[in-house]
């Protein structure tokens, strides 16, 4: 992929079949990968809770969500089923909160990353694969631009997200009460956001993702 193509890459990508076993199996791999990431930090500050409720296993049917899957199958975005922590056992709640929400994205970037490099060694190379060609070809894609996607969704800081987990780091002690107030709205903003996106045909979440993938993609690039 060059820098000149990132732009059509990144419209196609929205135009995605999102029934496709590429495009499922890179469900499958992104959700799975993103929610023991989270299980995995979790466990490394101290909590073992997703341990001792299963959650650390690369076995994707853990950690499906039916309506969150539904969603990535239909409208190409969506959500697993979170995993548990107890942020009574960090030792600073605050940090091992955000660092177990960030865990998620980062997990979804570096899969992303290494897809593409994947990619690149496979286009080096001249390896060929037959009738698995384009199999893979949209395997890739779907393994980058899924990852760049649920990476950015989840960074919007709005509850559930992971994004409004790392924004509680930040928020000054005396707002703390209305953060609060804020998070207990948050289903009911990403709702709206979702429908306004959909009836209004505004770009709010969508904007917001390509917002964040664009440069990635570009940094990507420049650095391989």
């Amino acid at each position: 992929m060059s820098r000149d193509m990132i732009g059509d890459s990144l419209y196609h990508a929205t135009k995605m079949s999102f029934l496709t076993p590429p495009y499922v199996i890179a469900i499958l791999i992104a959700l799975t990968v993103h929610e023991v990431s989270h299980g995995l930090v979790a466990k490394w500050l101290g909590d073992p809770t997703a341990k001792h409720e299963g959650r650390l296993t690369l076995n994707p049917l853990a950690h499906l969500d039916l309506l969150g899957t539904l969603m990535f199958l239909t409208v190409g975005f969506g959500w697993a089923k979170p995993v548990p922590v107890n942020p009574g056992y960090f030792r600073d709640i605050k940090k091992g909160m955000t660092l177990t929400a960030l865990a998620g994205p980062a997990s979804n970037l570096l899969l992303a990353v290494i897809t593409v490099i994947i990619a690149k060694v496979v286009m080096a190379t001249g390896i060929s694969i037959g009738p698995a060609n384009f199999f893979f070809l949209e395997l890739f894609q779907s393994m980058i631009f899924l990852n760049l996607g649920l990476m950015a969704f989840n960074l919007l800081p709005i509850a559930p997200l992971d994004g409004s987990k790392i924004l509680t780091m930040f928020i000054p002690y005396k707002y703390e009460a209305e953060f609060e107030e804020f998070l207990r709205k948050g289903p009911i903003i990403l709702i709206a956001l979702l429908i306004g996106e959909r009836m209004l045909g505004i770009p709010l979440i969508i904007g917001w993702i390509m917002a964040i993938m664009r440069p990635i993609l570009v940094a990507i690039e420049m650095l391989l």
